[in-house]
């Protein structure tokens, strides 16, 4: 006989109990950076829907060696074409935006192993071209997300001290951005904030 809801009447306790335990997920190591950047691609979308600013995110540059046709057009085999620079690029109120989404594990520092050289390089020509360049910064473990300024980073990034940005550091330099529904990631007050400079 089917129950309503698959409940049946003669349930033990236990039984009962253990049909009300909370669903626990587990995120791959390989994907918790993706859910964060999910979450700054829902941001932009909002902004964007709103019309405060066109960030967009930056495509990685693939060159196709091999297409199997067989069951449509399939990519069997590519390589990637370029380095990458950073993840996204736009503009907001004239002004060119250019910054990397960064996420770790940590709770006392950022690892400077997770910026390549190129990053670096990139957002230092945007620097010198007096556009905005910037990280977005999410601490996983603490639930806490930085904007800290790619001057910054560079300085730090060519000083090297150490092999990884303290918190202190960053929480200093940087600034704490508000976490919501919608937008997930409420950045663009900080940058306006930290950028934008009255007329």
């Amino acid at each position: 006989m089917n129950y309503p809801a698959g409940i049946h009447p003669f349930q033990s306790a236990e039984e009962k109990k253990a049909r009300k335990k909370p669903l626990k997920m587990k995120v791959a190591p390989g994907n918790r950076g993706m859910s964060f950047e999910a979450d700054i691609n829902q941001s932009n979308d909002y902004y964007k829907q709103k019309g405060l600013c066109l960030i967009t995110k930056r495509p990685t540059p693939i060159n196709v060696v091999k297409v199997d046709y067989s069951a449509g057009a399939k990519i069997t085999a590519a390589y990637f074409e370029t380095q990458s620079t950073t993840d996204y690029n736009g503009v907001c109120e004239g002004h060119y935006i250019d910054f990397e989404a960064k996420s770790c594990r940590s709770k006392t520092s950022f690892p400077l192993s997770n910026i390549p050289p190129q990053q670096i390089e990139h957002l230092d020509s945007v620097l010198a071209q007096k556009g905005i360049a910037f990280f977005l910064i999410h601490f996983e473990l603490l639930n806490e997300t930085y904007l800290l300024p790619a001057s910054e980073v560079i300085s730090f990034y060519r000083e090297k001290p150490r092999s990884s940005m303290p918190l202190s550091f960053i929480r200093e330099k940087g600034r704490s951005i508000k976490e919501g529904f919608n937008p997930r990631y409420d950045y663009l007050p900080v940058l306006k904030s930290l950028f934008f400079t009255e007329k």
